[in-house]
C-alpha cells in the first residue's frame, strides 16, 4: 500500500540530513551498557534501517574514530570513541586538512565568529597552552 497525504499524493519518506544518522547511531552506542553488536544497534534506531546500513554508518564512523570496534566471532562489537563534539571536530579537522591554504581557512573561519564564540576560542586556547606548558 502506497503512503499518502490527505490530497491523496505520494507521501515520500524524509532525507535525512548530513551525519543525521551518524548521531543516531552514537547515540544508540552511548546508551549501550558496553560494546554491543551492529544488530543491537539497529534495533534502538527509529524507522526501517536495513542492517546494512547499520553496518555501513559504523564503519564509516570507524574510518572518523568516532567508535571502536572488536572482533566477537565473525562480526564486531561497537563502542563510542567520541561523543557528538569529537565528532563535530572530527568533521572540522577533516575539511581542514583538505585544504592547501589552512592559514586562510583558520582566519576565514575566524572572522566569522560571533564575540562570545571567538571570547571562548581564545580561552580554550590560552587553556591548551598552558596544559602545554607543564
Amino acid at each position: 500500500m502506497t503512503d499518502r497525504n490527505q490530497d491523496g499524493a505520494v507521501r515520500h519518506p524524509r532525507r535525512r540530513g548530513q551525519g543525521e544518522l551518524e548521531s543516531l547511531v552514537l547515540a544508540a552506542l552511548r546508551q549501550a551498557p558496553g560494546p554491543v553488536n551492529a544488530a543491537w544497534v539497529q534495533e534502538r534506531l527509529t524507522g526501517d534501517l536495513a542492517y546494512t546500513t547499520v553496518i555501513t554508518i559504523l564503519t564509516r564512523l570507524h574510518a572518523k574514530g568516532a567508535v571502536a570496534r572488536e572482533r566477537t566471532g565473525r562480526s564486531f562489537a561497537w563502542t563510542p570513541a567520541a561523543d557528538e563534539a569529537g565528532l563535530a571536530a572530527l568533521r572540522m579537522r577533516k575539511v581542514l586538512d583538505g585544504e592547501s591554504d589552512r592559514e586562510a581557512v583558520l582566519a576565514s573561519f575566524v572572522t566569522t565568529l560571533s564575540p562570545g564564540d571567538e571570547e571562548l576560542l581564545r580561552g580554550l586556547l590560552a587553556e591548551a597552552a598552558d596544559d602545554a606548558e607543564d
